[in-house]
C-alpha cells in the first residue's frame, strides 16, 4: 500500500501557508472584515506570560478560520517572522493518521526551527485527531516559547475535553455566528438606524428599516459569507443545510461519537428546529420523531456539543427550578438554520414570535451569562427569560418576547410578566415590541417596552463591549 511522502506533506505545509512565500495572508482573507470578537482572541494569542494554547470553537461557518487568518496577519504587521507562523487543516486528507507532534517536528526541520524559538502553530478543526486534547497538552508541556492555537467545530465537545485534560494549559474562545450588531456593522448600516441614547442604550428613529434588516438577519444573517453573497442569499437552503447542517449532522456528529443511524439524529434535529423557542418535552419529542427518550437525551448532548442547539431550562413562579428536567426549551443556536430549513419568513409569519426569541437568546451565546438564563412557566402563565443570579439564586431581571405592539394598550397581555415580577420582588420589568418604544408603570411594576431589532442590537453590541 502506498504511503503518503514527508515530501509531499511539506509541499502542502508550503501550499497552506502562503506568507512563507510573500509575507503576507491572500487578498481574499484580508478584505474580509474582521469580527468583532477578534481583538479579544487576538489578546489572547498575544499573550506571553502564561503557557497556554488558545481553543477558538463554534458552529462551522461562523468565520474561525478566517479570524485565524486575520490573527496571522496581524502577527507578520508586528514583525512576526512569516516562516516562524504554521497553518495546518486537520480536516485535509494529507494529514490523515500524523500525530500533532509528528507535524510540529516536520515543521521544525523544514526551517531548522530551534526549541526557544518563539513560534506560532494552528491546529485548524482539531477535534477529528484522536486524543488531540492529550497531545496538545503535551506539546504545550514540551514547547512553552511556542504558542498553539486549535480551532474546532464541536463547541461543548472541545470544552468539555479541554476542561478535563488541558486543565491550566487550554484558555477556550467561543465565537458564535454573527450577533445583530455585527450584521449591521457589516452591512454598513449602523449609523443610519441605531442611534446611542447612553453608554449601552440604543434608539432607532426608522424602526421599519430596522425591521427589515432584523427579518434579512433572520433569514441569512448569522453566517459571514450569507452576508456578503446575493446567491446564499437567493438560497441559503443550499448554502446552509448541504454546507452546515447536513455536514455535523451527517458526518461530523457520526464521526465523533460513532451514531449509526444519522436519518434518526436527522430527524430529531429537523422537528426541534421546526420547534425553535417552543417549549418540548422528552415524550413529546420522542412521539413527533419517533426517536426512544434514552437516545434523544444523547443527541440533545451531541447537537448542543455541535453548537446546533441551546437548551435552556424551565423554573416556576418563585424560580425554583425543577428536579426533573422533564420539560424545557431548544432554540437554534443561529435563528437562519430555520429558514434554510423551511424556507424563509416575512414580518407576518406564524413563526416570527419564536423566531424573535431565539434571535435574542442567540445574542448571548458568547457570554457564559446564557447558563443564567431560564424561563419560568407556571399553571396560570409564563415568562420568556428570566435571568438568575447564581449567587443568590434569585432572578436579576425578567423579560417577555413579542413581535406585536398589543402588549402596549393591553396589559392583560402581559399579566404573567406582571405576577412574576411582584412574586420576586422585582420592580421593573422589560417587554419586546414590534414598533413601540415607551415606558409605563403597571400595577407598581416599571415596563419598559422596546422593540425586538432594537433589543437584539442591545444585546449584542453591550455583550461585545464588555468582550473588548
Amino acid at each position: 500500500m502506498l504511503q503518503i511522502s514527508q515530501k509531499e506533506v511539506l509541499n502542502r505545509f508550503h501550499f497552506d501557508n502562503p506568507w512563507w512565500e510573500t509575507s503576507a495572508i491572500e487578498n481574499r482573507f484580508q478584505d474580509l472584515p474582521r469580527r468583532f470578537y477578534f481583538k479579544s482572541f487576538l489578546k489572547l494569542v498575544e499573550q506571553k506570560s502564561i503557557n497556554r494554547a488558545v481553543v477558538l470553537m463554534g458552529p462551522r461557518r461562523v468565520g474561525k478560520t478566517v479570524m485565524v487568518y486575520h490573527t496571522i496577519n496581524e502577527l507578520l504587521k508586528q514583525g512576526a517572522s512569516a516562516k516562524n507562523i504554521l497553518y495546518v487543516s486537520l480536516e485535509t486528507p494529507i494529514y490523515t493518521g500524523l500525530s500533532l507532534e509528528k507535524i510540529v517536528n516536520l515543521f521544525k526541520e523544514e526551517f531548522n526551527h530551534k526549541r526557544e524559538t518563539e513560534l506560532t502553530i494552528v491546529f485548524d478543526e482539531i477535534q477529528y485527531l484522536p486524543q488531540w486534547e492529550v497531545h496538545l497538552k503535551s506539546l504545550v508541556d514540551s514547547y512553552p516559547n511556542y504558542k498553539f492555537i486549535a480551532t474546532g467545530s464541536a463547541a461543548a465537545a472541545l470544552k468539555l475535553k479541554s476542561k478535563e485534560s488541558g486543565a491550566g494549559r487550554f484558555t477556550d474562545f467561543l465565537l458564535p455566528p454573527l450577533t445583530f450588531a455585527e450584521y449591521l456593522a457589516f452591512i454598513k448600516k449602523v449609523d443610519n438606524l441605531i442611534e446611542v441614547q447612553l453608554l449601552f442604550n440604543y434608539s432607532t428613529k426608522k424602526i421599519n428599516e430596522l425591521n427589515d434588516e432584523f427579518i434579512n438577519y433572520l433569514n441569512y444573517g448569522g453566517y459571514p459569507e450569507a452576508v456578503f453573497s446575493n446567491l446564499i442569499q437567493e438560497d441559503s437552503s443550499r448554502y446552509i443545510k448541504s454546507d452546515i447542517i447536513d455536514k455535523v449532522l451527517l458526518r461530523d456528529l457520526p464521526s465523533l461519537y460513532g451514531i449509526n443511524d444519522v436519518q434518526e439524529l436527522n430527524k430529531l434535529f429537523t422537528t426541534i428546529a421546526y420547534n425553535t423557542g417552543n417549549e418540548i418535552s422528552l415524550d413529546g419529542l420522542s412521539k413527533s420523531s419517533g426517536v426512544s427518550k434514552n437516545t434523544i437525551k444523547k443527541y440533545l448532548e451531541y447537537l448542543e456539543a455541535a453548537f446546533l442547539i441551546k437548551i435552556v431550562n424551565r423554573i416556576d413562579i418563585k424560580s425554583k427550578q425543577f428536579k426533573r428536567a422533564t420539560y424545557f426549551k431548544v432554540y437554534l443556536s443561529n435563528p437562519s438554520m430555520r429558514a434554510a430549513l423551511f424556507g424563509p419568513i416575512t414580518h407576518d409569519h406564524e413563526s416570527m414570535g419564536a423566531l424573535t426569541e431565539t434571535a435574542i437568546y442567540s445574542q448571548w451565546f458568547h457570554s457564559e451569562m446564557i447558563d443564567s438564563l431560564h424561563y419560568a412557566r407556571w399553571k396560570k402563565g409564563e415568562v420568556d427569560i428570566v435571568f438568575i443570579n447564581n449567587i443568590e439564586q434569585k432572578p436579576d431581571w425578567c423579560a417577555e418576547v413579542k413581535w406585536s405592539d398589543l402588549a402596549c394598550t393591553d396589559s392583560r397581555r402581559i399579566k404573567a410578566l406582571i405576577e412574576f415580577s411582584h412574586t420576586n420582588k422585582l420592580t421593573e420589568t422589560m417587554v419586546t415590541t414590534k414598533t413601540i418604544s415607551q415606558t409605563k408603570t403597571i400595577d407598581d411594576i416599571v415596563v419598559q417596552f422596546q422593540p425586538s431589532a432594537v433589543y437584539t442590537y442591545t444585546i449584542g453590541a453591550n455583550i461585545l463591549k464588555g468582550q473588548s
